[in-house]
């Protein structure tokens, strides 16, 4: 595959992720009392989950080990979730910004990160060995 066509399904597929986690932040923003973060943080973990599913399948295409590449996005995220929950937060709450506004920022800066971080941390060296072991 080539690096625009990994790029464009990566897209596709965070997009897809973003519904999931912008889907989920709304219902639970609109029907429960919960302040920013906890609405925030809930849909995160939950598109991250899907995310890391299929890109893993259909993006890279890797037989990487699998608890190694887990562990790989938990340190990723144990960066990216307190600085977006704590920072969406502090925009939401405190300085009174749209909180779908400040969603949809966090949604932005974790696509961009997150496909350096996997192609560049968690695949280095094995993007596309699925393809290469189902030909040989």
């Amino acid at each position: 595959m080539t690096e625009f066509g990994r790029i464009v399904r990566f897209v596709l597929l965070e997009a897809s992720a973003g519904i999931i986690e912008f889907g989920s932040f709304t219902l639970l923003n609109e029907f429960t009392e919960m302040r920013y973060w906890p609405c925030y943080l809930i849909a995160l973990v939950l598109s991250v989950i899907w995310s890391f599913t299929l890109n893993r399948k259909f993006t890279f295409r890797t037989t990487a080990n699998v608890p190694r590449a887990m562990l790989l996005v938990l340190l990723y995220y144990s960066v990216f979730t307190p600085l977006s929950t704590w920072g969406g937060d502090y925009l939401a709450e405190e300085l009174g910004w749209n909180e779908y506004l400040v969603t949809i920022l966090n949604l932005f800066a974790n696509l961009i990160t997150e496909f350096l971080f996997y192609k560049f941390v968690v695949y280095r060296g094995t993007v596309d060995s699925a393809v290469k072991t189902q030909q040989i």
